[in-house]
């Protein structure tokens, strides 16, 4: 295998139109993060790039539905997602956007250098056009009704439900997403990278040159590749993006897909430009073969990393291609896809506020339910468990054992550990070859597994130290005590290095308590990270638990969004068939005065009614137990059927008539009454 001299490591660019969701983190940024950190611990020289993907349609619904401009909505949304990625510890080198300046010019000239060499096709084409709004439409303000699994609202590029990558043609009875008027086809012209020419290269380079890509990044190359390649469009009809840098091409950006991943290049020259001292020239971060790529992105997004963007690199002739692109596939929230349409989601910058501190809760969470061979369900139950379960009385647990007890018997100061017996050394043995499994595991991508065995590392502690039992043996065997917490906080010490890519928040503070000034991957697996006689900082816990109220305020914003959804997707029912005149009349609708109403005993959905119909009073009964407490509906003045014929129930109870309600949206029911007092028996005409 080559060895490189560094290593880039890219994030899917997330659209500006809107915070970041917890599928973006376990799908693209949190194994990015770590195996960034992991590089870095190695001593390794790496660059983290990332940044905010700012054009596009998105942008442009986002700002049409708030009222505003487009460059409004990407400089809100790219505060928030920068501020978030910054305190939820996504070490970024740069995040920039591709509204710089920089990147602005750089896109543009990428773009001209290949269409001075002839590297684009030119062709008019028929294209959606919105008659009544006068503009085209792009595919993503296209949507229709999916070829594939019909569902009703697809985009043009994409299907939100079934992830299929589809084209407007496709679509079944397309229309324009914003306005919904219906669609026709008009001539325009635009450029297309001819992905065909590339069809063989690509052929070689991804099915016999990188056959170690996982499956799901294989596969889909290799059904795109089966099916033969066509020219791209990489320009657009829109006035929100980067000018075509060509006459005559008046109205048209770059296409953003386009124009997104060269944001990575520009990004890593922003930073260069203005760090040179630090990170060089950004040319040898993209243009020198000692430099290894990895792209990190969500499955929705290998088609353009994979086969879209190296076949432009290809076309430039001075890039580097990526030499591993780790997609995930995607993480369901309670058991239904994540959208950010259906506000279904937990956003990033509203759990940061909601759960203050427990960033690493959520990083643990995420990995080890981590999509990384298929789509994978993220529940606020299965949070708290691995919280309470894991992080609390596993990890938590043993160190707070070791570092209390320490601080008991020893006064902080680390013990000498004496002659080992058998099973200290069975133990040692356990952990001492740590290293080179999570080393073997990152190196795969396999951070879900990665993850699992530094948490070994605390089950073997806190088994080790609950088999020992050195609270007893403190009073008869006290120099036994001192080997038993000395290799008790030498796991802890390995504790804090394994997980530092995982977890850099509790592993920096647990590093503080154990006062360790440097760490280095390498030592992962020592014995002797902690001398005898070092001086150990004060005990906190590294967790806490989480309590049931705290799980169930999540998911009550989450159930309020489901009746949100459903309120806003409710139609009425259709009109029955219609009736004559003469049947209407057969009706005696009554206002009626409740004077009586009570539970009926054994059948929970009843309510008893005695009601003044004016004449007489009458007894109704009424399957409206669960939206009312009797004494709400005491005194109202409601509507009843007064002529419907009796209804005996099981109990022996009659019903002289039906009250009236109305069902709404959400199956609730509420009694029809009268605005103003009339008097009882009064008739509804």
């Amino acid at each position: 295998m080559k060895q490189y001299k560094r290593t880039l490591v890219t994030s899917a660019l997330p659209y500006a139109n809107g915070p970041v969701h917890i599928g973006h983190l376990a799908g693209v940024y949190v194994p990015a993060d770590i195996y960034a950190r992991y590089l870095r611990l190695k001593g390794q020289d790496v660059l983290f790039v990332g940044g905010s993907d700012e054009h596009g349609v998105p942008v442009t619904i986002r700002a049409r539905k708030e009222g505003c401009t487009p460059q409004d909505v990407v400089d809100r949304y790219h505060n928030i997602i920068k501020k978030s990625f910054e305190e939820f510890g996504i070490s970024f080198d740069v995040y920039s956007r591709t509204t710089s300046a920089i990147h602005h010019k750089f896109a543009a000239d990428f773009f001209r250098k290949l269409y001075d060499e002839g590297k684009f096709v030119e062709s008019e084409s028929e294209q959606y056009y919105d008659e009544q709004a006068g503009e085209f439409l792009t595919d993503r303000n296209i949507r229709g009704e999916c070829p594939r699994c019909h569902a009703p609202e697809a985009y043009g590029d994409q299907c939100e439900k079934c992830g299929s990558t589809l084209s407007p043609d496709e679509l079944i009875n397309p229309y324009n997403a914003v306005t919904g008027n219906p669609l026709v086809k008009k001539m325009t012209k635009h450029w297309y990278l001819p992905l065909d020419q590339y069809q063989q290269w690509l052929e070689q380079w991804i099915l016999n040159e990188h056959k170690e890509w996982r499956p799901n990044v294989y596969g889909q190359c290799k059904s795109w590749l089966d099916g033969g390649l066509k020219p791209r469009a990489v320009t657009r009809d829109l006035n929100w993006g980067i000018p075509v840098p060509v006459e005559g091409a008046e109205g048209k950006v770059l296409y953003v897909w386009f124009d997104a991943p060269i944001g990575y290049i520009s990004n890593t020259k922003e930073l260069c430009d203005a760090n040179p001292d630090k990170y060089g020239q950004w040319q040898q971060w993209w243009q020198d073969e000692d430099c290894r790529m990895i792209h990190f992105i969500g499955k929705d997004n290998i088609v353009f990393h994979c086969i879209v963007f190296p076949s432009m690199l290809k076309a430039h002739g001075d890039y580097i291609l990526p030499d591993n692109v780790p997609s995930n596939e995607f993480l369901n929230l309670e058991g239904d896809k994540i959208s950010t349409s259906r506000n279904w989601a937990v956003w990033l910058n509203e759990y940061l506020e909601d759960m203050p501190g427990k960033q690493d809760v959520l990083r643990y969470v995420l990995t080890a339910n981590a999509p990384e061979t298929k789509d994978n369900d993220f529940t606020w139950k299965d949070y708290q468990a691995r919280n309470n379960n894991e992080l609390v009385a596993v990890y938590g647990n043993f160190v707070n054992r070791a570092l209390q007890l320490t601080k008991k018997y020893y006064n902080g100061l680390v013990p000498q550990c004496g002659e080992l017996t058998d099973y200290d050394k069975a133990t040692i043995d356990e952990f001492k070859d740590v290293k080179q499994k999570v080393e073997a595991l990152l190196d795969q991508f396999k951070f879900r597994d990665a993850q699992k065995e530094a948490m070994n590392l605390a089950r073997i502690g806190n088994k080790y130290i609950a088999d020992e039992e050195p609270w007893k043996l403190i009073k008869t065997d006290p120099e036994r005590v001192k080997t038993i917490i000395n290799i008790s906080l030498q796991l802890t010490a390995n504790l804090a290095i394994a997980f530092e890519p995982f977890l850099p928040f509790s592993s920096k503070k647990l590093r503080e308590m154990l006062c360790m000034d440097s760490f280095r991957w390498e030592e992962l697996g020592s014995m002797g990270l902690l001398p005898a006689g070092k001086q150990l900082g004060e005990p906190e816990l590294l967790f806490q638990k989480i309590e049931d109220d705290v799980i169930q305020s999540q998911l009550d914003k989450l159930e309020a969004t489901k009746k949100a959804n459903e309120a806003e997707t409710w139609h009425a029912q259709p009109v029955k068939e219609n009736i004559q005149f003469d049947d209407f009349q057969k009706l005696d609708i009554r206002v009626g005065k409740v004077l009586e109403c009570e539970r009926v005993p054994k059948m929970k959905k009843l309510l008893r009614f005695l009601i003044d119909d004016g004449l007489q009073k009458r007894t109704i009964v009424s399957g409206i137990a669960q939206w009312y407490e009797p004494e709400q509906l005491l005194g109202k003045e409601v509507l009843f059927i007064a002529n419907l014929a009796p209804r005996e129930f099981k109990n022996g109870l009659v019903s002289e008539g039906m009250i009236l309600s109305a069902e709404d949206w959400d199956g609730t029911i509420s009694v029809t009454t009268v605005e103003h007092e009339v008097k009882p028996g009064s008739t509804v005409c």
